[in-house]
Order: C-alpha cells, then sequence, then structure tokens
C-alpha cells in the first residue's frame, strides 16, 4: 500500500517524504539520514554543509529576478520519535517504515510514523530540486536530535548561516502560524535501591497498564489522557499500604516527550493477602476506568500471575519511590493569561526505569514563562528530595518570545487571506520548537512556524492530513515568492 504514496500531490513532496520513511532515524541514531541529506544536496549542485554538530546545510541561489529578496531558511528536523504498539515487531534502528493510506489520511503499520518532522523536510527537499519555483535566496537548516534533546539547534554555530527569515516548518495545525513556544528543562531523579530475598508464603503477579493513548507531552498535555506511570503507581501505593506488597521489577514509559501509554510491575504479595489484595485491584481499576471512560476507552488495567521473582527493592526505598512518584506533579500546571487555552506551564512524568542498579524518574518540564519553569522545578525538586533520592536538571533551553510586530507574521497573514480568503490563527505553542533555541544564536532573525495537519504524533497514531499537505506546500510557494525585498 506504501506505494500509493507516490500518486499523491505535490508529487515531489511525496515522493522525497516516501524516501524519508525507507531510513531509520530515530533520535541518537542519524547517521544514514545525515548521510543521505548531504549526498541529496551534493548531487543537485548546491553547496551542502554537515557543521560539528551533525546539522546538514544546503544552500540554493534565487531563481532569477529574485536576487533582491531577503534571504530564506527553511528549517526542520531530521530524526523522528521511534514509539509502537507493544505487540508491533519492529526495530526503529534498522526498519523502514510502514507507511500507508487510510482514506485522507497517511500513517504507519502500528508505529510513529515520522511525519514529525518528516513532512517538513520532506517539502524544504522538494524546494531544493525544483526548477520553476520562484524564491529568493534559500538556505536549508535539518537540524540534528531535535527530538530527545535538540543539540543540533543548541550547538548551532554563529555566522554559518547568512538569510534573514526563518520559516521553522515544524508545526501540526494547518492554517496556524506559530510565532512563540515554551522553553523546557529535562528531569532526572534517581534512587539507589538494595534488594532483599523475596520471603516465604508469597504469590507474584504482573501488572500492567495498556491501551492509554499517549501523545505529545507539549500539545497533548491538557486533553486530561492517562500518565500510565501514575495510574500504576496509584494501585502500588494501595498495595503497599494495605497489603504489604513488595515490588520486584517497575517500569513505565519511554520518551520525555511521549505521555506514557504504558507501565508494568513485577510485585510480590503474602499469600494471606491475596484475596484482599485482588478485590483491591479490581475496585481500583473500576474507579480509574469511570474517571477516564470518556478519555481513554481503550485503558487496559491487568493482573496476572508471574514467575516468583528471586528479590525485591528494600521496603524503605520502595515507601519513598512510591511516595515521591505518587506525589510529583504532573500534567497542566497553570494556564497562559495572556493567551486563552494556552497552556503556560505543564510537566510530564515520562518514564519509570530500572538500570544500572538505579531506578530513575524521568520527566520533562515546559513553560513559556522562564521563571516558571524554574519554580517548577524546585517544587519538583522538593518532593523528590523529601524521598532522598538525587536529582538532576539539565538540558534546558529557552522559549520563543512573540513578535506582535514581526514583518514576515503579516506577510504570511496576508498571503493566507489572499490565497485562501481567511485570516489564519495566530498562536504559541507549548512544545519546545527549535525557534527559541536558534533565535538565541541569531536574533536578528524574523521567524514562523507552520505547517500540515498532524494528529498523535509521538504516538503509533500519528497521521498526517492528506488535503492538508497540499495546502500547506502552496502557501509556502507563495510565501517564497512574496518574501520582502533586502
Amino acid at each position: 500500500m506504501s506505494n500509493d504514496i507516490h500518486n499523491l500531490e505535490p508529487r515531489s513532496l511525496w515522493e522525497n517524504f516516501y524516501s524519508l520513511t525507507r531510513i531509520p532515524r530515530p533520535s541518537k541514531n542519524e547517521d544514514n539520514i545525515r548521510t543521505f541529506l548531504a549526498e541529496y544536496g551534493k548531487k543537485l549542485g548546491h553547496e551542502t554543509i554537515v557543521d560539528r554538530a551533525g546539522n546538514v546545510i544546503i544552500r540554493k541561489p534565487a531563481t532569477p529576478g529574485m536576487e533582491n529578496r531577503k534571504g530564506v531558511i527553511l528549517q526542520g528536523h531530521m530524526d523522528m520519535v521511534p514509539q509502537k504498539n507493544s505487540d508491533k515487531q519492529h526495530d526503529f534502528n534498522t526498519d523502514p517504515i510502514e507507511a500507508l493510506i487510510d482514506g485522507e489520511w497517511v500513517k504507519a503499520n502500528g508505529t510513529t510514523l515520522g511525519a514529525d518532522n518528516g513532512i517538513g523536510v520532506a517539502a524544504a527537499m522538494a524546494i531544493l530540486e525544483s526548477t520553476n519555483i520562484p524564491h529568493g535566496p534559500v538556505e536549508v537548516l535539518i537540524t540534528t536530535d531535535e527530538e530527545t534533546g535538540m543539540t543540533g539547534a543548541q550547538n548551532l554555530e554563529p555566522g554559518i548561516l547568512k538569510g534573514d527569515i526563518l520559516l521553522n516548518l515544524d508545526s501540526e495545525e494547518e492554517g496556524e502560524l506559530y510565532v512563540g513556544c515554551a522553553g523546557g528543562i529535562d528531569g532526572t531523579f534517581s534512587f539507589s535501591p538494595k534488594y532483599e530475598p523475596v520471603m516465604e508464603n508469597t504469590v507474584a503477579y504482573q501488572l500492567t497498564v495498556k491501551g492509554l493513548k499517549g501523545g505529545h507531552s507539549g500539545l497533548d498535555i491538557n486533553l486530561g489522557r492517562g500518565n500510565a506511570n501514575k495510574l500504576l503507581f496509584r494501585l502500588l501505593r494501595h498495595g503497599h499500604k494495605e497489603h504489604g506488597m513488595r515490588i520486584a521489577k517497575v517500569e513505565g514509559g519511554s520518551l520525555r516527550n511521549a505521555i506514557p501509554r504504558e507501565a508494568m510491575a513485577i510485585i510480590v504479595i503474602p499469600a494471606l493477602e491475596k484475596e484482599k489484595f485482588l478485590k483491591c485491584f479490581d475496585r481500583t481499576v473500576k474507579t480509574i476506568q469511570k474517571e477516564l471512560e470518556l478519555a481513554e476507552p481503550n485503558f487496559s488495567f491487568t493482573c496476572s500471575q508471574a514467575i516468583m521473582p528471586t528479590q525485591v527493592i528494600d521496603k524503605g526505598t520502595q515507601e519513598k519511590l512510591i511516595n515521591a512518584v505518587y506525589a510529583c506533579p504532573n500534567g497542566v500546571i497553570r494556564m497562559s493569561d495572556g493567551l486563552p487555552g494556552i497552556v503556560e506551564t505543564s510537566t510530564n512524568l515520562a518514564n519509570v526505569k530500572m538500570e544500572n542498579g538505579k531506578i530513575k524518574v524521568l520527566c520533562l518540564l515546559r513553560s513559556s514563562v522562564d521563571s516558571a519553569k524554574d519554580d517548577l522545578a524546585e517544587m519538583m525538586a522538593s518532593v523528590f528530595e523529601l524521598a532522598g533520592a538525587e536529582i538532576d536538571f539539565s538540558g534546558a533551553y529557552p522559549g520563543w518570545r512573540p513578535n506582535a510586530n514581526s514583518p514576515i507574521l503579516q506577510t504570511m497573514k496576508n498571503v493566507y487571506h489572499q490565497k485562501f480568503g481567511r485570516v489564519p490563527e495566530v498562536k504559541v505553542i507549548h512544545a519546545g520548537l527549535e525557534c527559541g533555541i536558534l533565535g538565541a544564536v541569531y536574533p536578528h532573525w524574523d521567524m514562523i512556524s507552520f505547517g500540515p495537519t498532524i494528529r498523535n504524533p509521538h504516538s503509533p497514531d500519528e497521521k498526517v492530513h492528506i488535503g492538508s499537505v497540499q495546502l500547506f506546500w502552496d502557501y509556502l510557494l507563495e510565501t517564497l515568492k512574496n518574501i520582502p525585498e533586502k
């Protein structure tokens, strides 16, 4: 079915997108896609640079008669979020994405699609290879590692790019122009457990949370979706306090920027508490299902017998871990005062994992107000300090402050109205667009972010609307045609 994608319009964009789906490109494993993009630029005869950070920069001169226009940087990122359904056999480091057409949408077979940001990169590639699209001087900047640290943007060299206007092609709702974004910081909280042998006269169970929608930890954080880690630890707290439960293994979620969809724990219960615990489990699951019946209709929480483990986490660490995770802030912390309906500050309790003798809790904190982001970090630190955890905050990046007087904003609003007969919505996004980081390196840039309609990014339900890609493409071409003179 994937071959049908070649027949979609605009054909050059979709053909490039299909090429991208054939090259594995999860964050931190981008050598193959970087080589492909660099060779692509060189084959076209364009100046091509791979900078020290691993970003790819390709320059294309202005078309005849457009030499006096301001230089435009078309910007996207080469990596994608690797998420799959638990029953899907797929290795993101080696296997291509199985893209297919489903009615008005393109999606993938059980995995993320990579439309975030493959569609934007494919559009830039189509501009580079075009022979009949009018535009001024164009530079294409394709950054590395956007999804897990924005390290490509953070290490971009000043002065390497020459343009004046940045068009970020990484937004996900056609008809919207983004002029600001949230900043972020990674929080990692680590416990160093000791282990004890399993007591006699016990039974072992595996607890599994599945079927949650997940989604983007910024864009979808206000939708009231269940967080698999929070739900699992809700039950673990009951088991610990009321039934003498002990934890042998616990893990949940995967990536900081994805709302966790699945979590599991291997637990041990005194045999005398077995019936009481199972009743507690059923009662808790029914309560959660009632709470989430509209937001999470496919939510599943199961308890099945497991092979008896040989050891469990020491009781002291278990108590501190459960209390800290259960108390940890999660979700929307504050809405914006000046922008109705927009999240100002949030956090995602993304991942709980056991590795190298430690239990780690990973969170991603976001805010468009830097002081609010710092305050949230202190709030979360206070919770884990009480639990005796090691605390580390890293990877901080700034937000992008809106400029209501932006010349490119006025140009693009006018172009959209003239072409489509309506005014585009101007918004600030609660996600970490690279514009904030890039704008700090190139403060003179006039920046806009836009794109086609993409639903459920960062989850296996990711899909891109075919008709919106055509509108996005037409809008991009008309914008390039109307870039102001120098």
